[in-house]
């Protein structure tokens, strides 16, 4: 698992090694190893800057939200009752449900963060063998493309260059996707003034990974929660994600994920469902676009065009 998670990082980042490389400043090229060194330091300097000021303010909304939420549920039931036909669905047996869901959510990731730290050696041995995939990945590569017949190299190399490059596009323009939206609901829940906005806009983007049922998923959370203090903020807050929607839909799809793979929403679902279960969050993490990779060979090999 560790060697295919760094061949698979070390496949998506060359792109940008080999656009540092090209890079002329002042007649001088940076070479391909002092290009790995200035990638792997602006993603040291992200990933410091992510846990030293992004991370700590999402886990202290966490905290307080799972701390108030038991408190506030009564309010929650009040105010659904108040909605006709409300107790034929159960409310009061729903809301007790959901604390527990809730409780149990949180309670796995406080409790499960140290044993992800436990982890770190296998992401120090994951980096440094990254590196050496972006250093001799070419050698290891003719090698592997030397094993099958004259005939067939062609049309297997071109099928490998293409699912690289749409893998890593796709990678780009979902990240991007993830961000604006994670970026945008945090400034506007900020401005609506809605509890534990920076948990709520942090989870907007991250959940936007899954097409549709993650933003309708994430924005029932955030209208609920805004729901606490007044129905104008949970208005607001609906109203946002509808016009969010439309512009994503309209223009930012368009235009960042254009020249990507296309990947339908139930093959990310099910490659997330799969890849947690087969390896937890390292699983999660590569199934996406180990689904990419997978989608490209059958388009090329299995599918029948006509």
């Amino acid at each position: 698992m560790i060697i295919y998670v760094s061949a698979l990082f070390a496949v998506v980042l060359m792109p940008a090694v080999t656009r540092i490389t090209q890079l002329n400043i002042r007649g001088y090229r940076p070479s391909r190893p002092i290009a790995i060194v200035l990638l792997i330091g602006a993603v040291a300097v992200v990933l410091a800057f992510f846990f030293t000021t992004g991370l700590p303010p999402v886990l202290r909304d966490l905290r307080s939200f799972s701390d108030e939420l038991p408190q506030r549920i009564p309010d929650i039931v009040a105010k659904l009752k108040r909605v006709p036909f409300a107790d034929r669905f159960g409310v009061d047996a729903i809301a007790q449900r959901a604390i527990g869901a809730f409780d149990t959510t949180a309670g796995y990731l406080f409790t499960s963060l140290p044993l992800w730290l436990s982890h770190l050696f296998d992401i120090l041995t994951a980096t440094f063998l990254c590196v050496y995939f972006m250093l001799e990945g070419e050698y290891a590569y003719r090698f592997f493309l030397s094993l099958f017949p004259a005939t067939q190299r062609h049309r297997l190399n071109n099928t490998f260059k293409q699912a690289e490059r749409k893998v890593s596009k796709w990678l780009v323009g979902q990240g991007t996707l993830m961000l604006i939206l994670g970026v945008t609901s945090t400034i506007v829940f900020g401005l609506l003034h809605v509890r534990y906005f920076v948990l709520l806009g942090f989870l907007m983007g991250l959940f936007n990974i899954i097409p549709i049922a993650g933003g309708v998923i994430t924005i029932v959370i955030a209208a609920l929660v805004a729901a606490l203090d007044s129905w104008t903020k949970m208005t607001g807050v609906l109203i946002f994600y509808l016009i969010y929607v439309n512009l994503e839909n309209a223009v930012l799809i368009p235009r960042i994920m254009r020249s990507s793979v296309n990947l339908m929403g139930l093959t990310v679902l099910v490659a997330l469902l799969l890849g947690t279960a087969l390896a937890g969050i390292v699983g999660a993490l590569v199934s996406v676009p180990t689904a990419a990779l997978i989608t490209v060979f059958l388009e090329e090999y299995a599918v029948q065009k006509d």
